[in-house]
């Protein structure tokens, strides 16, 4: 007899017991929210669990779950935090996977007649150039390797303004706030007045992947609804609802 892989069974138990229903507490990097609350509200549909979830920056709740928080359940924006909270003992290792794989854009919410690409960050012809903390944004990192590695980082840091988080960020270009900002891809798939004119799609040659992992927390483990809803976001359909706000979905894990 095939034996049924330990995860499905724990899905699925999670999924039908109804005397079981639980309450997940989830942390999420700002950019994932489009997806995430679609994920949650399917997740909700097909079981007797309820999803509560809070948006920032990775950065902040990392801090944050360190000092207690209580949350079941972090989707980071990048790897490495995940990563720490398994070496500091607030994690559980074999729960970490990536969820997806961000893509960064350079987006101007003013300029649809231009035309972006590269040349024009070397052209400067604009006053500012918004990007997230990149101390606490995955993305806000990536914006600043794309600048270094283009070899414009002298010539734009007095042009830079900075959000607190990836959706502060798009907050600024979408106002007028900022000429031109590094946004999420996923951010403006949520916009139907976007043109393939107003944003550049950067290369991955430019910048480290932004792979964002998601990971149980200490105080998840004996969450069925935790450890569920992980287990759905690798579902099939959890992973067309990412493709379709523009992430990539990992070869493996």
């Amino acid at each position: 007899m095939r034996a049924v892989p330990l995860a499905i069974l724990v899905f699925t138990f999670a999924l039908t017991t109804v005397c079981q229903a639980a309450t997940v507490r989830v942390a999420v990097a700002s950019n994932f929210s489009g997806p995430m609350k679609k994920i949650a509200r399917e997740f909700e549909a097909i079981s007797s669990h309820k999803v509560v979830l809070t948006f920032g920056s990775s950065g902040k709740f990392y801090a944050q779950i360190r000092s207690g928080a209580p949350f079941d359940v972090f989707y980071s924006a990048d790897e490495q935090k995940p990563t720490r909270l398994v070496s500091e003992h607030l994690a559980e290792a074999k729960s970490q996977f990536c969820y997806a794989v961000g893509v960064l854009a350079l987006w101007s919410a003013n300029r649809p007649q231009v035309v972006l690409n590269e040349r024009t960050l070397s052209q400067a012809s604009f006053s500012k150039l918004a990007i997230a903390n990149p101390r606490l944004a995955p993305y806000g990192a990536a914006a600043v390797e794309v600048i270094k590695t283009l070899g414009l980082w002298d010539a734009l840091q007095k042009s830079l303004v900075q959000g607190e988080n990836i959706t502060q960020t798009f907050q600024f270009v979408q106002s007028g706030n900022a000429d031109l900002g590094f946004v999420a891809l996923s951010q403006l798939q949520l916009q139907p007045e976007t043109s393939a004119n107003t944003y550049w799609i950067v290369p991955d040659s430019l910048h480290t992947p932004i792979r964002q992992d998601a990971i149980l927390l200490n105080r998840g483990q004996d969450n069925a609804a935790a450890m569920a809803l992980l287990e759905f976001t690798k579902s099939a359909k959890a992973r067309t609802i990412i493709e379709n706000f523009g992430y990539r979905i990992p070869d493996s894990d």
